[in-house]
């Protein structure tokens, strides 16, 4: 039976429920579900690896926005492009406008940002979350909330290594902190759940189906 957003409403804040319900979310996706079932609303952390347009966003926002709602501490969402950083800024302000203060900080200015101490989401690429904790930002430790977008970036040549250090330092030096890793591709996610001491959430749904198939000659022939 497919859980309704009516049945979190003893579960979430009001507010995170009214928004959603206006939004039009009337029922949710089996990774949603399953990662509610994981421990996601009572600050575990979780890995999820879901096809794209799945709902791992949503499932971002359930930790990050409850968790700042109920003043356990800030939001950190961290994304691979700066430009993925102004969209999902954006998208969450218009949701949340009056209710929770977003922030985009950009990873072009090596800076302390000091002014993000005033806000509760903050948006942001790996690179520039590295450094306002090199800059030993005085706000850094009121973080309880870190969600990883292209989690699977972490195998990444380039991008792997500040990923994987920023994951480490976090841990140790955050207390409490709950992370939420997205990503549609995950070669070993057992293992990488394991290091992130998170649940791991696995579900093959998506909302169009997914049809193979060879073009030849003008047609395309589809495999079952």
């Amino acid at each position: 039976m497919t859980m309704k957003l009516t049945d979190l409403q003893e579960r979430i804040p009001a507010d995170l429920h009214l928004v959603l319900a206006k939004e039009g979310i009337t029922e949710l996706r089996p990774a949603q579900e399953k990662a509610i079932a994981a421990g996601l609303l009572e600050h575990k952390s979780v890995l999820v690896c879901t096809p794209t347009a799945s709902g791992k966003t949503l499932i971002a926002e359930f930790a990050a926005v409850k968790g700042i709602m109920e003043n356990r501490g800030k939001a950190v969402y961290i994304v691979p492009l700066v430009a993925l950083a102004n969209e999902k800024c954006s998208e969450f302000k218009r949701k949340y406008a009056g209710l929770i203060k977003v922030a985009q900080t950009s990873s072009d200015v090596d800076s302390a940002d000091a002014y993000l101490a005033d806000y509760d989401f903050i948006v942001c690429t790996a690179e520039k979350l590295d450094s306002l904790m090199r800059h030993e930002c005085p706000w850094i430790k009121y973080v309880k909330t870190v969600i990883i977008d292209e989690i699977h970036l972490l195998n990444d040549v380039s991008r792997g290594p500040t990923l994987e250090i920023l994951i480490t330092l976090m841990k140790r030096l955050l207390k409490d902190i709950q992370i939420v890793g997205l990503s549609a591709t995950i070669g070993n996610p057992d293992e990488l759940a394991s290091w992130l001491g998170a649940k791991l959430v696995i579900d093959g749904w998506r909302p169009v189906e997914l049809k193979k198939g060879i073009q030849y000659d003008g047609k395309v022939e589809f495999t079952k």
